[in-house]
């Protein structure tokens, strides 16, 4: 089975991740996560960095969600095409590339013809990946969290690029219509939400235990109702 862990920068995708495999691998059931690129991305830290003149000028943002797009490509064939693992499990999805892409779009970072050209690309992408037997993942673990729990979250892992005090606007636009996309149009796959600002799977054992509990409990349902539907 294949599982996106979604949800806000900074709300904790890798850890949650990480946690899902190790869990899997100590009730016996093989399985890899694939990584979003963040240390090996040249983009990423210039988009954070740099001026919004110098963003304009140079079309960074457009950029990056070209080089996300690309990579979450690879990611989703990789993941159909990897035979070991049961379950595969993605840091972040394609499909929420296109959230961020749409958000870049509204604050004037992406021009309207970047916009159409990135939404064509995204179309021949997933045509491309209706051949294959299982494109789509069978659950997003999206990860909800306050305004507040996000920045606080996103101040404490540290990254340089990511704590300029300018940033928080971005932040804010790309988190104020996150629920609202997963609820009303994302539609790949079954959705389990994590309360975030109640939950600490790092530092609080119990979090950590209750997550792996419920993500196993929606998979079972997904299976039981996919052999039901089949029989």
């Amino acid at each position: 089975m294949s599982i996106v862990i979604g949800g806000m920068i900074g709300l904790g995708k890798t850890s949650v991740a990480d946690l899902l495999k190790g869990y899997f691998q100590q009730n016996g059931i093989d399985s890899k996560v694939f990584y979003e690129s963040v240390d090996d991305n040249p983009i990423l830290p210039l988009y954070y960095e740099l001026t919004p003149e110098e963003l304009d000028a140079k079309r960074i943002p457009f950029l990056l969600q070209l080089f996300f797009l690309n990579k979450r490509f690879k990611t989703v064939k990789d993941c159909v095409n990897w035979k070991n693992p049961i379950y595969t499990i993605q840091d972040r999805s394609i499909y929420e590339d296109w959230y961020f892409a749409y958000v870049n779009k509204n604050l004037g970072r992406i021009s309207e013809l970047e916009f159409k050209i990135y939404e064509d690309l995204v179309d021949n992408m997933l045509e491309e990946l209706n051949e294959l037997p299982k494109k789509a993942p069978d659950l997003m673990v999206y990860l909800k969290g306050s305004f507040e729990t996000v920045i606080d979250r996103i101040m404490s892992r540290g990254r340089s690029f990511e704590i300029n005090p300018e940033l928080k606007e971005y932040y804010f636009e790309v988190w104020k219509g996150y629920d609202e996309w997963v609820t009303n149009h994302y539609n790949a796959s079954e959705v389990l939400i994590i309360d975030m600002d109640h939950t600490d799977v790092v530092q609080n054992p119990h979090d950590a235990k209750r997550v792996c509990r419920e993500v196993e409990e929606k998979l079972n349902d997904i299976l039981y109702t996919t052999k039901a539907h089949i029989g």
